[in-house]
């Protein structure tokens, strides 16, 4: 099974977004999706170790540029 991370942002900067990709890189997360929706912007990520994964989300949040919500997902 493939895990994913479907994350959203209320808040986007696309600077703070792009400056992080080294990070989340060393977490194991890749960006395979973004998405641009009315007021929030939707990111899909695959993930190959979830609490790497969990650590990134955690520490992109004590920053302030961390998602507003976030949720792991597998295929079916």
């Amino acid at each position: 099974m493939t895990q994913q991370l479907l994350v959203r942002y209320d808040s986007f900067d696309r600077a703070a977004f792009d400056g992080d990709a080294e990070n989340r890189s060393n977490a194991g997360v890749s960006l395979l999706q973004l998405w641009r929706g009315s007021g929030s912007h939707w990111a899909l990520f695959g993930i190959n170790d979830a609490d790497k994964a969990r650590d990134w989300l955690d520490k992109t949040a004590a920053l302030g540029h961390g998602p507003a919500e976030h949720h792991f997902l597998e295929t079916a």
